[in-house]
């Protein structure tokens, strides 16, 4: 999907070519010079003619829905790159850099949103009033508060449910009672910045063996972290039998706190699938020895699957399933094709919803929807031979987190919808897919908090873990009482 305005969208040529040209400009950028932020390239050779905030000047404003020479990003790029003469509208190729064009795109995509949404109006507490979405009223009910930056969740068999709490607890909750102690015993983490305890699981035949998977960042020496896969058992309120699945060597800990990914998901054969993110690192994303910036696939005891992608490469990490995602937090298994489903979050924009198959590069770094977090370019390329495009993409930044498709019976009309956490938005989106393309995009609600994760529940109802405060609400169908 293609969300874009172009770079003019004026209706009529300028009054003269000189008043064109007479608007500041920066230096040519000589090959292999530095990029610049384009905020700042914006100011001093846009404003002039656009406006400070998009809101126009001796050019039309870049905040209506009028698109005279194309709103896809290739477009854009043209329309900066190329010029467009007839309208009064200098070429910039040679003041600006490939990638700085494709900067340019990106900020005035970030701009005219933010201008546009206007000023965030905060954080508030859910009622249970009727909400209406496109297809269902229902309403909010906070199943547990008072919790610790929730990032987790999972129900057992018995109904109850089972959650991580980033600064390192994990509690066993009854739906709707009181809330009970954090469980004893569990490991130490490394709760800092991005880091914590993060993802939570139970094995399939968890009724069985019992086996509870944690996700969490362990400390290292001199500030370094990794992430670290465990699995254990919970007896008597206690922690106990903990093995480990998976952590990497000494020296690929990492000191930066950034980026730990650490979402799980099985598949119907037993295998677990974790993701782990760049670190910060975005060469690591790219290289087969580095199990950063990866989707992993391990057996339910941490060994290798004789099948994985790269397990006869040389050199390479056998338990890697896919290359090229920087900070992937979510994964879904497709309820009707089966497939592998990722949400990953871009740098500053460029958030991405994949389809994970084996043994593919999701890109990164080396294509990219998004910018450095200075507004300075990455690449400009968003396309490459060999690497896999984005089912969409999100700009401003959204930070996608927990997905689930929905599968219960609650809410038939969102039957097969995908629906999307997001933190940066503070929102839960319902997602329409059709083969491997969005349709249509819903905002089911926002301003409760950062929404991390959701998850379909036993009774058919959609459980959605919110951060900053720390509460587990569910959606519920208007009808019921």
């Amino acid at each position: 999907m293609r969300f874009g305005f172009a770079l003019l969208l004026i209706l009529a040529p300028l009054a003269s070519w000189s008043s064109v040209v007479s608007a500041p400009t920066v230096p040519a950028q000589p090959t292999g010079a530095a990029t610049r932020d384009v905020a700042k390239v914006y100011a001093e050779v846009c404003a002039a003619c656009h406006g400070a905030k998009l809101e126009g000047g001796k050019a039309q404003t870049l905040l209506d829905d009028t698109w005279v020479f194309g709103g896809d990003d290739a477009s854009m790029a043209a329309t900066i790159r190329e010029g467009r003469l007839a309208a009064g509208m200098p070429p910039f190729g040679a003041l600006l850099t490939g990638p700085e064009i494709r900067a340019m795109v990106y900020y005035l995509r970030e701009t005219r949103a933010t201008l546009r949404a206007g000023k965030w109006p905060g954080t508030t507490t859910p009622d249970r009033s009727v909400r209406k979405s496109e297809r269902h009223a229902y309403r909010i009910e906070i199943v547990a508060d008072g919790l610790m930056t929730p990032w987790g969740m999972t129900f057992l068999p018995d109904g109850r449910l089972l959650l991580s709490e980033r600064p390192g607890t994990v509690r066993v909750l009854d739906v709707g009672g009181p809330l009970t102690p954090p469980i004893a015993g569990t490991p130490a983490v490394w709760a800092k910045q991005d880091g914590g305890l993060l993802d939570i699981a139970i094995h399939p035949d968890y009724g069985v063996n019992g086996w509870i998977y944690l996700a969490y960042c362990e400390p290292g020496p001199a500030s370094t972290s990794t992430t670290k896969i465990v699995r254990g058992r919970i007896r008597d309120g206690r922690w106990v039998d903990q093995q480990t699945i998976y952590q990497s060597p000494a020296d690929l800990y990492v000191a930066d706190n950034t980026h730990f990914g650490a979402r799980f998901l099985f598949d119907k054969a037993g295998h677990l699938f974790f993701t782990i993110g760049d670190r910060g690192t975005m060469a690591d994303a790219q290289s087969l020895g580095s199990p950063n910036g990866k989707i992993h696939r391990v057996l339910d005891d941490g060994g290798v699957p004789p099948d994985n992608p790269f397990v006869k490469t040389a050199g390479a990490l056998g338990i890697i399933w896919s290359v090229g995602n920087r900070n992937p937090q979510g994964l879904a298994w497709h309820p009707v094709t089966g497939e592998l489903w990722s949400t990953e979050h871009g740098p500053r924009g460029g958030d991405e919803l994949n389809v994970i198959e084996k043994g593919r590069n999701y890109g990164w770094p080396t294509v990219t929807y998004g910018i450095n977090y200075d507004g300075t370019p990455i690449t400009d390329k968003t396309l490459a031979p060999g690497l896999e495009s984005p089912i969409t993409y999100w700009t401003p930044s959204a930070a996608p987190s927990g997905i689930a498709f929905y599968t219960g019976g609650r809410f038939p009309g969102w039957t097969n919808d995908l629906f999307v956490a997001m933190l940066a938005g503070h929102e839960l989106r319902r997602v329409t897919v059709s083969g491997h393309a969005v349709t249509h995009q819903e905002t089911i609600f926002k301003g409760f908090g950062r929404v991390r994760h959701v998850i379909n529940g036993p009774d058919g109802l959609l459980y959605v873990a919110l951060n900053d405060p720390g509460r587990i609400v569910r959606l519920v169908p208007a009808e019921a009482r």
